[in-house]
């Protein structure tokens, strides 16, 4: 017996990826790193603030809201750090950005337990979301001394 999909190609269909976005925000050569309040089972890891890219919105856009939605600070979006994570059991992809702050502005643990600037040699000693661990060895010569930062 010979089964076909109903989109007629003989593929299953495809369901279009969520797009995660995250914001490795970058100063004086370290990066931020903001500890998970919740859910439970998270709470207390470490992960890039970011979230979920919104219809008709780009990455970048997206990137600015969660930033000042969960920082309360406006950031200029530089380039891709690393390859995009695959999440949620294939539905949804993580791509982060490098990002730096806007004039003087000060990162608020507003939706956080905690926030900690992080040199290159303290990336592991925080326990990261799994989506976020293998983003830190893209980060690294992003926080080495005499590396463009942005």
């Amino acid at each position: 017996m010979r089964t076909e999909w109903a989109n007629g190609g003989g593929q299953p269909p495809r369901r279009d990826l969520k797009v995660i976005v995250g914001a490795a925000i970058i100063r004086d050569g370290r990066v931020l790193a903001c500890a998970r309040s919740a859910p439970p089972e998270v709470a207390g890891m470490w992960e890039f603030p970011g979230g979920k890219v919104e219809p008709g919105e780009s990455e970048t856009d997206a990137l600015v809201r969660e930033c000042a939605e969960e920082l309360a600070v406006r950031v200029e979006i530089g380039d891709r750090v690393g390859r995009n994570v695959k999440m949620a059991h294939g539905r949804s992809v993580l791509k982060v950005y490098a990002a730096r702050l806007v004039e003087d502005d000060q990162p608020q643990p507003l939706e956080h337990s905690a926030l900690r600037w992080l040199s290159a040699a303290e990336l592991d000693s925080v326990t990261w979301l799994p989506a976020d661990a293998p983003i830190v060895a893209a980060l690294r010569p992003l926080l080495t001394p005499g590396v463009n930062r942005q």
